[in-house]
């Protein structure tokens, strides 16, 4: 893959830019619900990498750097998404690997992130990777 990248973005200006890559996974979320989303959750730690090719972002990867009593300290990844044109090229990989190399480089004792069921191509994805199923997530709602 040539004239691809792996950026940082902090901006507001530059979530416009992977609206297309957060929105194949979040389609519940318009452009501009899910710029005041990452803008919030930026205060909260989150952070954005995103992998830019040929020009344009293809993939995003939203995380943070948390600690749990049950995990220790590790890197929590919120959100990994391509653009549907753009998959099965390596990408979501070239993310997992910079998030990876982050957390060792601060010390974090594991990634964790949590997939829908029916994201088989995805569940693929993370168990080449390394990544084991090791619970179950609950969830109550409390929207009415």
């Amino acid at each position: 893959m040539t004239d691809t990248e792996i950026v940082a973005i902090r901006e507001a200006a530059a979530i416009d830019d992977c609206f297309e890559a957060f929105h194949a996974l979040r389609p519940h979320l318009d452009r501009d619900a899910l710029m005041a989303q990452i803008l919030r959750q930026f205060a909260q730690g989150y952070r954005v990498l995103a992998l830019r090719h040929g020009g344009q972002i293809e993939s995003v990867a939203g995380y943070r750097h948390v600690e749990f009593l049950a995990w220790g300290k590790i890197i929590y990844i919120d959100d990994l998404s391509t653009v549907p044109g753009a998959r099965q090229r390596g990408q979501a990989r070239q993310l997992l690997d910079a998030i990876v190399a982050e957390a060792r480089a601060a010390a974090c004792v594991a990634v964790h992130l949590d997939s829908g069921y029916a994201r088989q191509a995805a569940h693929r994805l993370y168990l080449r990777y390394g990544f084991v199923l090791s619970s179950h997530h609950f969830a109550l709602s409390l929207a009415d």
